[in-house]
């Protein structure tokens, strides 16, 4: 298992749930949230080792949303 953290616009309950369907059917996520109260409001996915950190970013960028790797 992977762990992927990324910087967001996602600002609101219902910009999460608009990415709901595709994070939830991707066979390589195994469960996601977006820390609403966190500044930087932090998409965390657990992944199988299948699933890139570009791949992602492209998945949520396509849904018009600002998304960036996390630095550690």
């Amino acid at each position: 298992m992977e762990l992927l953290l990324f910087r967001t616009d996602i600002k609101s309950k219902k910009k999460v749930k608009s990415l709901r369907p595709m994070l939830n059917n991707h066979s390589d996520i195994l469960n996601w949230s977006v820390d609403l109260e966190d500044i930087d409001n932090v998409l965390r996915i657990e992944a199988t080792t299948n699933l890139s950190e570009q791949e992602v970013m492209d998945l949520v960028s396509v849904q018009g949303f600002y998304i960036k790797t996390l630095a550690d």
